[in-house]
């Protein structure tokens, strides 16, 4: 099984509430993440131990250029986003490294799987 991890704090409270929806990942994910996969959605660091925090379904997986992403897509990601500049300032951020309008990213749409008790 795949996993969906997420290494930043931000996140934390929305993913145990179930509240956080669509990710935003540099490069182009389509080869590795396809609508219908069931991953599960993690939260921790590389190289160090994750918790599980549910199972999900990939609704859709879009592959575009930052300056491509619509007002849905950077919402979803981060309610506290509002722009192209946010995201680049953001994903700069979270993946250590130089990013720009033209830089390929994937929009990871997802659903929780909830299991009935």
């Amino acid at each position: 099984m795949k996993a969906l991890n997420f290494y930043s704090a931000v996140y934390h409270a929305n993913l145990i509430a179930r509240e956080k929806r669509c990710t935003i990942r540099l490069g182009d994910k389509s080869g590795k993440y396809a609508e219908g996969d069931i991953v599960w959605v993690t939260y921790g660091n590389r190289f160090e131990p994750r918790r599980k925090v549910c199972a999900a379904v990939i609704d859709r997986v879009d592959v575009k250029t930052v300056r491509e992403l619509s007002h849905r897509d950077i919402r979803s990601e981060n309610p506290d986003m509002q722009s192209i500049q946010d995201v680049v300032r953001f994903l700069e951020t979270i993946y250590g490294r130089t990013v720009t309008p033209d830089t390929t990213v994937s929009v990871i749409y997802f659903s929780p799987i909830v299991e009935e008790g």
